[in-house]
């Protein structure tokens, strides 16, 4: 899985009798070139793609937000 990211998409649901909201996650396994670009907390833009394996069916396209809120800093400095 060098190539794989593991990319968490929570939800937020509505109880249907207390009406109080929780929250619902689901992983996806997605592929990237770069996948040293990446760290925990990320957060990215997916497309769906052909199957790539068992179970990797989408592929990440962009990065939109580092970790932490520095809106891509680094980026900036490579500029």
């Amino acid at each position: 899985m060098t190539k794989t990211l593991v990319v968490r998409v929570d939800t937020l649901k509505r109880h249907p009798k207390y009406h109080k909201f929780y929250r619902v996650s689901k992983k996806f396994k997605a592929h990237a070139e770069s996948n040293g670009d990446y760290r925990i907390g990320d957060i990215v833009i997916m497309a769906e793609t052909r199957p790539l394996s068992k179970d990797k069916r989408w592929r990440v396209t962009e990065l939109v937000r580092r970790a932490g809120g520095q809106a891509d800093e680094d980026e900036e400095e490579a500029k």
